[in-house]
């Protein structure tokens, strides 16, 4: 009797899990502007996933119709296995997809538990049940880190504190995704390690998480895998183990690295242009939290970079508002080209030849809702005014065209609103207003913060052109490759206070660090 062999035994094999995410094909245009063309993402579950690309690749407007905010013109959105087509934030939220943005989305004068709930309090119809409230905010902040009263008004915390109350109220609804834009651009190194550890923490939970950013070594510390946009367009993803900085530049900008940076061309600086003396600013009952400034000093050249390197809190943007004339100060002086100077209100600044380009350049510097023409044009009417009472709109055209060229700002027209433009051309705009004036001196506070790689190179050639031209730079960053980067010579600041002053041969990130943090004696 023979025995009839059955079919031999294949290898079972587990399919690749399906991602959580899936956009496929999503096109969006805009007036005179291709947004988006034919863009896929792919985010799996319980994954990080960096987002990357130029300021103007089109990664807001993807997150835009990602968050149901905007809709798509063409292409599928599927989570979880389910196509969705979302028609509101809330809609998005309601299915577990929560974005984060760089600027906080909360109330400042309600508490850390309103802000949470904001529109989900539990209780009745009538009556809010606070105490219901206040334990289920301890269990989602307990989650993030916060250790705060549930009861804590937000505008007592810091920024990172702020930041875990978002985190903490995307936890709150049940967040499958959460969508985290430049999360890290306003905190301190220790600071975005504990950004970090939460985040980890999220994946952990299973939670996916979407993180965009322009700083690309938390790209290699942080992420599972990325995407890359470029002018719209998907091209290049991968898992981060697989790659580098360098090959993420080269999607990013379609050019090698070495190609980008032109580097800082020794000069020879002229006379002082502006010297602050002694500028003290001590503590005022109606302003209880300002940083105190005690006697700082300084002096910047014409066709010089001076670099003001310190960690948070040190003093640097008070002593550029206290000399731009945006806060007062209780002692010291300023001296232009040698002769003192009374600054009391920026106009003063603006008289005596100082421009100050701000560090939030949408709250301080620009009117979102008006057309790049006006936010240009807007500190230089002189130049274009008509017997001093109308603008010459002749005159206003060849300004704005001058410094497009001379800028490289990427716009539609003049008539495009400032605010939809991208954070490195809204920058540009910034920086081209301040050399219409034509300043003597002029204060950039965190001129790259926010932008991409590509941009920020254009910025600091931008800064060295200003230089060759004679202006007095003063430079201000949180990031010291950049300080040594742009800088002629540095001084670093420490509570307050001037502690120590190298030129750039001098310089490098060991020293700068111990002067912001131990001052000049232990450098020496």
């Amino acid at each position: 009797m023979t025995t009839q062999a059955g079919p031999q035994a294949v290898p079972q094999t587990t399919p690749p899990a399906a991602p959580l995410l899936r956009m496929t094909g999503i096109g969006k245009r805009f007036p005179g502007v291709i947004a988006l063309d034919g863009v896929d993402l792919e985010v799996g579950a319980a994954e990080i996933h960096a987002l990357l690309g130029e300021n103007g690749a089109g990664k807001s407007t993807l997150l835009k119709i990602l968050s149901g905010a905007q809709p798509p013109d063409t292409g599928t959105i599927t989570l979880g296995g389910d196509t969705v087509a979302f028609r509101s934030p809330h809609e998005a939220q309601m299915r577990g997809i929560v974005t984060i943005y760089q600027e906080f989305t909360l109330a400042p004068n309600m508490t850390i538990a309103e802000n949470v709930f904001i529109g989900r309090e539990p209780g009745s119809r009538l009556f809010m049940n606070w105490k219901r409230m206040a334990e289920a905010t301890r269990v989602v902040t307990a989650r993030v880190g916060l250790e705060r009263s549930p009861m804590t008004l937000v505008r007592d915390l810091s920024v990172a504190e702020q930041q875990m109350v978002e985190i903490a109220r995307a936890l709150s609804m049940d967040s499958r995704l959460i969508v985290m834009d430049e999360p890290t651009s306003a905190l301190s190194a220790s600071e975005v390690e504990k950004l970090f550890a939460i985040v980890r923490k999220l994946k952990a939970d299973g939670i996916s998480v979407i993180f965009v950013t322009h700083r690309l070594e938390e790209v290699m510390t942080i992420c599972d895998r990325y995407t890359v946009l470029r002018d719209g367009r998907h091209v290049g993803k991968g898992a981060v183990a697989e790659t580098s900085i360098d090959g993420i530049i080269r999607m990013m900008v379609g050019r090698a690295v070495d190609t980008l940076f032109s580097g800082r061309e020794s000069a020879t600086p002229g006379p002082v242009a502006l010297e602050a003396k002694g500028i003290t600013r001590r503590r005022h009952a109606q302003d209880p939290h300002a940083i105190e400034l005690d006697g700082v000093s300084l002096a910047v050249r014409e066709g010089e970079i001076l670099g003001i390197a310190g960690l948070v809190g040190a003093g640097r943007t008070e002593t550029a508002r206290a000399i731009f004339g945006a806060d007062p100060f209780d002692a010291g002086e300023v001296l232009i080209g040698g002769q003192k100077v009374s600054i009391r209100t920026p106009q003063d600044a603006i008289r005596a030849g100082v421009g100050l380009v701000p560090e939030d350049r949408k709250q301080q510097a620009l009117f979102l809702s008006l057309a790049i023409r006006t936010n240009l044009s807007i500190a230089a009417l002189d130049r274009i005014d008509r017997f001093g009472i109308f603008i010459d709109h002749k005159k206003e055209t060849a300004l704005v065209e001058e410094y497009k060229k001379l800028l490289n700002i990427r716009m539609a027209s003049p008539e495009q609103l400032v605010g939809n433009l991208s954070g490195g051309n809204q920058q540009k705009v910034v920086l081209a207003r301040w050399l219409a004036l034509r300043p003597k001196v002029l204060i950039v506070d965190e001129p790259t913060r926010g932008i991409d790689v590509g941009a920020k190179v254009e910025v600091h050639n931008l800064l060295f052109e200003m230089a060759k031209t004679g202006i007095a730079v003063i430079a201000i960053s949180s990031e010291l490759p950049e300080i040594l980067a742009v800088s002629d010579r540095i001084v670093t600041m420490r509570e307050g206070r001037v502690t120590g002053e190298v030129s750039r041969a001098e310089a490098n990130e060991e020293r700068l660090m111990t002067l912001m943090t131990l001052g000049r004696a232990k450098a020496a």
